[in-house]
């Protein structure tokens, strides 16, 4: 079942008060803008009206775990049908560019909601995100159907939800740039290597000081 809303303040609220009212496993709200949407570590979500792809989908599982939003992570690749890169652990990227962001909250034991931004037809973004974000509009050149992507999102997305956890970790090492190899800096303190995922779903990264685990924090790319 899809909810559609012109204007919002956040899909994820939206989502999780009908979660409360028992909306089953795979219930998605879309809005066209979002007037206060937000992304990990309380980031805004640049929410552009109607140019953006702006969802929320009850999840009910067992419990989060971070391999959850990785997952959802490969589910938005699959479903852009571009080429494109995941940023451990919930950025979509092409050349380098953020295109999509996802975020999992728990609304109640055994529920989850995922809220998913994606920025479909931006023609252009304010200058402070110019370097940092992308749309599918201005990386192909003409403008997407976002019915169809809508689609194609709730279903990759809940199919994705389901598989176990070593699957999800061999997908993502597989469709990550960012996991193995790749020169980083966290949080604009940490340098280091990542080296691969831990059993968990967790950032390895070969420092100076050794192997430091990754539980959350903002990835980029750093040159020494």
């Amino acid at each position: 079942m899809i909810h559609r809303l012109e204007s919002t303040a956040s899909t994820m609220i939206d989502a999780a008060n009908l979660a409360k009212q028992g909306a089953p496993h795979g219930t998605a709200v879309v809005a066209e803008r979002q007037t206060a949407g937000i992304g990990r570590h309380g980031h805004s979500w640049h929410s552009e009206q109607a140019n953006g792809l702006y969802l929320s989908i009850v999840l009910r599982l067992p419990a989060a775990a971070p391999t959850l939003t990785m997952a959802l992570g490969l589910a938005v690749q699959q479903a852009l049908e571009v080429h494109s890169d995941l940023r451990w652990p919930n950025d979509v990227m092409i050349n380098d560019r953020k295109v999509a962001g996802i975020m999992v909250q728990s609304a109640e034991p055994g529920v989850l909601i995922a809220g998913i931004g994606i920025n479909v037809n931006h023609a252009q973004f304010p200058p402070e995100l110019q370097s940092i974000a992308t749309s599918l509009r201005i990386e192909t050149g003409y403008v997407h159907d976002k019915e169809a992507l809508l689609q194609r999102v709730l279903t990759e997305s809940v199919r994705y939800a389901n598989l176990d956890k070593p699957e999800i970790l061999k997908r993502f090492e597989a469709n990550s740039t960012y996991v193995r190899g790749k020169q980083v800096i966290v949080d604009e303190k940490l340098r280091g290597v990542t080296v691969g995922l831990d059993k968990e779903g967790f950032l390895q990264l070969q420092t100076e000081g050794g192997i430091e685990t990754i539980l959350t924090g903002g990835l980029r790319p750093f040159q020494a």
